[in-house]
């Protein structure tokens, strides 16, 4: 891959920059995934270095806060063009800016003006654990990670089960849960003593979004780190954030988007899959323009619809890319093979129950209720 010379910042979705930031990264997508002869994780260093350098990660924060504000539209646009190209550092992405919205939106300026700068330009990796608050282990009757207020902050015990980017973080967002049922969301600097990282898990797809656990033993967080509560579904209130919308869903479709353009590609060469080829393309137009309707605020359908549709056409798209490419396509290293594997991801990230229950029918051949 040529060496890339960075503008300072790409204005918007249209910017040609964003072509060649993408070509850039889906070129390096191929190394990730598989373990170093010396059985490390890769992480997207890289990608990450030009994204910053690309000024991606000022796309999502307000203009006041040092950022670009992008609107939802093109923000929508933006993560499509980023989704195509390498998903695995687009997840990453929305995890690190997850960290960084609610560290921008928080009434906290000490923490604003401590990390944000840092942040926005990439020097500095921040990601959330928040997953027990909203869709991971929340059957379990007893929190699996509590905060304990003190006269200086908060004492944390426990663990958060599913961190992106943990083993590579400067410092954490999290929510915590007091005895009385309210709870925090608190910024942990990951050096502080009790911090365990552990290896990341090795999954289906993405493993080198270096996701897995972080355990916490009588962790004490200053109150000065505090972006919101005690105060009952701290995710709920302003520094919360919505969970299972539109940020998957357009990631979802950008995956599809990708394998349908390889399918696109091979129907060049041979006749007998132009039919399927377009069909999906007409499928994937229409739901892309309903993306970018429902993010202008004039959606015909819900997201949960939404996001039900995005599941079954990456599903199906990315199968369709492995049929097209043949056996070639099952060897380690297709890109097909591998948009397979992600698709699988989008079955279980942030998937609201109702979701995953007209999944579940649709696969069974059942009419969901």
């Amino acid at each position: 891959m040529n060496e890339l010379v960075a503008p300072e910042l790409i204005l918007s979705p249209d910017d040609p920059a964003l072509v060649l930031l993408c070509n850039a990264l889906r070129d390096l997508s191929s190394q990730l995934d598989n373990p170093t002869t010396a059985g490390e994780i890769p992480w997207p260093r890289k990608q990450l270095e030009l994204c910053g350098k690309y000024g991606v990660f000022k796309w999502f924060i307000d203009e006041e806060h040092g950022g670009l504000g992008w609107s939802a539209v093109d923000l929508a646009r933006g993560y499509l063009a980023l989704g195509a190209a390498c998903q695995t550092t687009t997840f990453i992405i929305t995890q690190r800016t997850g960290a960084c919205q609610r560290i921008a939106l928080a009434n906290n300026d000490y923490t604003r003006q401590t990390l944000l700068p840092d942040l926005l330009v990439g020097s500095q990796f921040s990601t959330v654990g928040i997953s027990h608050l909203t869709t991971s282990h929340r059957h379990l009757k007893k929190p699996v990670l509590t905060a304990v207020e003190t006269e200086t902050g908060f004492v944390l015990n426990g663990f958060c089960p599913w961190v992106t980017g943990a083993t590579q973080a400067d410092t954490l967002v999290i929510g915590a849960t007091l005895e009385d049922g309210n709870q925090i969301l608190t910024v942990v600097p990951t050096s502080l003593t009790g911090v365990t990282l552990h290896d990341p898990a090795h999954l289906v797809a993405l493993t080198s979004s270096h996701t897995g656990r972080v355990s916490m033993e009588n962790v004490e967080v200053d109150r000065k780190w505090l972006l919101g509560g005690p105060s009952e579904n701290i995710m709920a209130a302003g520094v919360g954030a919505r969970t299972g919308g539109l940020q998957t869903s357009t990631l979802a479709i950008g995956l599809a988007g990708a394998a349908i353009e390889f399918i696109l590609e091979e129907s060049q060469r041979r006749d007998d899959i132009c039919g399927p080829a377009q069909s999906l393309l007409t499928e994937w137009e229409g739901l892309r323009g309903e993306l970018l309707d429902t993010a202008a605020g004039i959606a015909s359908c819900t997201a949960e619809d939404l996001r039900m549709r995005a599941n079954d056409l990456v599903l199906r798209a990315t199968q369709a890319s492995l049929l097209a490419a043949k056996g070639a396509g099952f060897v380690t290293g297709h890109p097909a093979g591998r948009w397979c594997q992600e698709a699988l991801f989008f079955m279980v990230w942030s998937c609201p129950q109702h979701v995953m229950n007209a999944q579940l029918c649709q696969l069974a051949g059942l009419e969901s209720t």
